[in-house]
């Protein structure tokens, strides 16, 4: 029984991540809707959960989006200072 609950878990979190990666703005659209109707039957934390976060920036996929944290540039080669 805990085998079958696993597995449709998996099934279903694989559907949802496929179609949000191969379909972004159809999923955009979709989960918009779901948390619109979320929010009308009272359902907000369940609603803000859902809902996808507003693009920013180009919205291609690109790597010019807002929500992209920007990586620091660390200097690997330092001197050694000998005494």
């Amino acid at each position: 029984m805990v085998e079958v609950v696993i597995i449709a878990a998996l099934v279903i979190w694989s559907t949802v991540y496929t179609f949000k990666k191969v379909f972004p703005q159809s999923a955009f659209k979709v989960f918009t809707a779901l948390a619109n109707i979320f929010e009308q039957q009272k359902l907000h934390k369940l609603a803000s959960w859902i809902r996808p976060p507003m693009v920013t920036g180009c919205g291609g996929g690109c790597g010019c989006s807002s929500d992209e944290k920007t990586q620091k540039v660390v200097d690997s080669v330092k001197a050694v200072k000998w005494k």
